[in-house]
């Protein structure tokens, strides 16, 4: 039999079944597991065993989640955390040593950002970003300490794309591990892997769950890498709960779906705001008006559900808009089955200096929307009251 289709694994992939035969997956809500004996105790704490342990280690419902999206990505392996931070954190902490160097993509997100900047420092580790235009220039920014490329693509909150194929490659020449936050896509709609990743990191708190519920991460990839990974984080804690791995592998089985209703209201709600007059920029990868729509084309299976575009009038007119509307939710997630905007400006990015917004896109005018499931005439008739 041919491999199953996307939406086939992402229903049909679950734990085995217990006696009771259930239909859909059962919530192991243990903390730990018993042994049939001393003998079985000590095989299974010395690995001889597969089994599970204690479920900082493992537990049947992460297992899943995981089985899931490594099989969707392409992966040989993977480990769930509790957020997506957590994930970020854990696999470079475990990755990397003082004194080693990582080259990143500017426009990350910005907690990434304050790892770089505030806390790898701390432990001899340096950073060096690149601009997401000037992929060109990144081997001459190769150093002999870097160990590992890492972007985000698209971007947030500028919605950029990087073209995978070309880092894959400097990666493989330079024997670097190439590690893509692939949280905007989601397995559905992109997969690093086939292009040269070695890791694929995901916020499961956004698409993958979808409506807002709970917080988690994943990590997939090199099956060693991910052994690095977690040795690290069975001794350091930041385990992916049972309750929300339960949730969130659910959320796969309606991840197809919903996603090509989010997109296509994004493109539909995309296309009407770069008619409107008050608009002066938009930018969605499935426009062709975007700077890198054709790298969007060749590594995307659609244009994902986040839009930025800017309106005319700068802070203020930010700032009224985000008051204005009326259906739409302000919020700081993304991912939901509601429609969300953001102004980063006087928000999410407001401590950051001029200078520095403006080198990842975030101008005074810039809203992030989050395009939900709602009716398309209703999401356009909010945006349009409240830009008019």
């Amino acid at each position: 039999m041919s491999t199953p289709n996307f939406e086939t694994e992402a229903i049909r992939t679950q734990m085995e079944r217990s006696q009771h035969l259930e239909h859909s997956a059962p919530l192991y809500l243990t903390s730990s597991y018993i042994f049939e004996d001393a003998e079985d105790m000590r095989a299974s704490f010395s690995e001889e065993k597969e089994r599970n342990i204690y479920s900082r280690f493992s537990n049947p419902n992460t297992s899943e989640f995981v089985e899931k999206i490594c099989k969707m990505e392409g992966a040989e392996a993977g480990y769930a955390f509790a957020t997506g931070m957590s994930a970020v954190f854990s696999s470079l902490a475990a990755l990397l040593n003082a004194g080693d160097h990582i080259l990143s993509a500017r426009s990350v997100f910005g907690s990434t950002h304050s790892l770089f900047t505030k806390f790898f420092p701390k432990w001899n580790i340096s950073h060096t970003y690149f601009k997401v235009n000037e992929v060109d220039k990144i081997e001459s920014l190769i150093k002999p300490e870097t160990k590992i490329i890492f972007a985000e693509t698209p971007t947030n909150p500028g919605v950029d794309i990087i073209d995978l194929e070309v880092l894959g490659e400097i990666a493989k020449k330079h024997n670097l591990i190439l590690v893509i936050d692939n949280c905007f896509a989601t397995p559905y709609i992109q997969n690093p892997i086939k292009y040269g990743a070695d890791l694929v990191i995901h916020s499961a708190t956004k698409m993958i769950d979808g409506q807002g519920r709970v917080l988690g991460g994943v990590t997939v990839g090199n099956s060693e890498l991910i052994r690095e990974i977690y040795l690290f984080s069975r001794n350091t804690g930041p385990a992916l709960s049972p309750f929300n791995a339960w949730v969130l592998s659910k959320s796969l089985e309606t991840l197809a779906v919903r996603l090509e209703k989010h997109c296509e209201n994004a493109q539909k709600l995309a296309e009407f705001l770069e008619a409107h007059p008050n608009v002066q920029l938009v930018k969605y990868p499935f426009l062709k008006s975007h700077p890198q729509y054709e790298i969007a084309k060749k590594q995307m299976r659609l244009g994902g559900n986040i839009i930025s575009f800017e309106i005319k009038g700068g802070i203020d007119a930010g700032r009224k808009f985000l008051n204005s509307v009326k259906m739409c939710s302000r919020s700081a997630n993304l991912g939901d089955t509601r429609s969300i905007v953001t102004h980063p400006a006087s928000t999410t990015h407001s401590k950051l200096s001029e200078e520095d917004r403006l080198e990842v896109g975030i101008t005074d005018g810039l809203i992030r929307t989050s395009v939900g499931l709602e009716h398309i005439d209703d999401i356009i008739a909010d945006i349009k009251q409240a830009l008019d």
